[in-house]
């Protein structure tokens, strides 16, 4: 692990206001506290042939782990629903530089269907739609931008 990926660490600490991240790679093992505003790093050494392992204590789900998607309601209209990042990393609308989106607006989803991907800690994560059936009304989120854990990706009308 090179200092550029620890400092990455360190901003994903700060950013998702986490109290806590284990990372152990190989024969390093780096703790990241997160104490208000200041955050301390501490590494030491592990048995060799260790398998790389991410642990976080806070209030996001572990990043190599990704939890169903979060589904509100909106007040203002009862068939809008906010399809919420269930993660924090970066959106992308399409798999592939050259491939088309997952979906646009007006497109018809249900549940289980591929809405994007959120990559945290370069692992490409699908996100799919937990919902019943609905439609896109509008995507919130711009393409490769970074995301927050519960910040809105999509308004979905049900159907």
């Amino acid at each position: 692990m090179d200092l550029k990926q620890i400092q990455e660490l360190i901003k994903l600490v700060k950013k998702a206001d986490l109290c806590e991240l284990k990372v152990k790679e190989g024969d390093l093992s780096i703790t990241i506290k997160n104490k208000g505003t200041e955050t301390a790093v501490f590494t030491q050494p592990v048995a060799a042939n260790a398998p790389a392992v991410v642990q976080q204590t806070a209030k996001t789900e572990t990043v190599a782990e990704t939890k169903p998607a979060q589904t509100t309601t909106a007040p203002a209209n009862e068939n809008l629903i906010t399809f919420k990042s269930p993660m924090v990393g970066t959106f992308y609308r399409k798999p592939g530089a050259d491939k088309e989106p997952y979906v646009k607006v007006g497109d018809v989803v249900k549940g289980g269907d591929v809405l994007c991907i959120v990559e945290a800690m370069k692992l490409f994560n699908e996100i799919e739609f937990d919902g019943g059936e609905g439609r896109i009304v509008k995507i919130l989120a711009e393409d490769s931008s970074p995301v927050e854990y519960d910040q809105p990706l999509f308004l979905i009308e049900k159907v």
